[in-house]
């Protein structure tokens, strides 16, 4: 089924309200990390990759690895959604013994890859092209990286294997939401110009606006002879105005008063 623009941007809302919701009551922190990624992934799993919760592995799914782990109870909730397991399994999230680990675990039906350390997803999602490329498969890697992780060297290894090999199966996109675990992007390695840092290697490189749906699925239905590299320009905490663009929603959970006002907003 494919969804309407009208039906993703209300869906979104609800999926945010979901999201603050389990993460006052399990205290969790990265709100302001998961916030950012919720259109990609609603667009990912909803209108583009073609995937079955009733048969997670069947061997013609598209692929999608979620390099920045921490980012994980988004997906969880997504991956609820269209029925990968039930939704009351999301009410352990983060307990000890859980399935619904703190960082993405491929234990959860629907999970590919394992990930936390930052610059390790993409080393995956990049193998699993260039085998599905040599094997003539017919599925699609997506990886959903963080601008942060720009910032180790796997990654750009990674970028050089996919450029070399045009790896046309592959679709990287970075969530550009400026902001990491330790401040502003720009002043820890600064990136700017990101565009021209990809200009000599042999790569489709489209910038968007990362939640826009719009912009969201003509990027990710464009073909390309190359591996397709999305710059998608997001807010951290997006969607509730006191959380955006603050360091602090990388660590903090809100608080049953913070909660109530992002509810409110969201809600309107």
């Amino acid at each position: 089924m494919v969804y309407s623009l009208k039906k993703l941007r209300s869906f979104s809302k609800e999926l945010r309200k979901e999201l603050l919701i389990i993460s006052n009551k399990k205290n969790a922190s990265h709100v302001g990390s998961n916030l950012s990624i919720i259109e990609i992934l609603v667009m990912l799993y909803f209108n583009v990759m073609k995937h079955n919760p009733k048969n997670p592995y069947y061997e013609n799914r598209d692929r999608f690895i979620l390099s920045k782990g921490h980012a994980c109870l988004s997906l969880y909730i997504v991956l609820a959604e269209c029925g990968y397991f039930k939704k009351k399994f999301l009410n352990n999230y983060s307990d000890n013994g859980s399935m619904l680990m703190s960082h993405i675990s491929h234990l959860v039906p629907g999970v590919e890859f394992s990930t936390g350390s930052l610059g390790h997803g993409i080393n995956f999602a990049t193998g699993k092209a260039y085998f599905a490329k040599k094997m003539k498969k017919k599925w699609h890697t997506y990886v959903l990286i963080s601008d942060g992780e720009l910032n180790e060297g796997s990654t750009w290894e990674s970028l050089l294997f996919s450029s070399h090999h045009k790896l046309n199966n592959l679709t990287i996109i970075i969530d550009n939401n400026k902001i990491q675990s330790l401040g502003i992007s720009k002043n820890i390695i600064n990136m700017k110009p990101l565009l021209k840092k990809f200009s000599n290697l042999d790569l489709k490189v489209i910038t968007i606006d990362g939640h826009d749906y719009k912009s969201l699925n003509r990027a990710l239905n464009l073909k390309s002879k190359l591996t397709k590299v999305i710059i998608a320009n997001t807010v951290k905490g997006k969607g509730v105005k006191f959380m955006e663009n603050k360091l602090l929603w990388h660590y903090k959970s809100p608080d049953t008063k913070e909660l109530n006002y992002a509810i409110e907003e969201l809600s309107k």
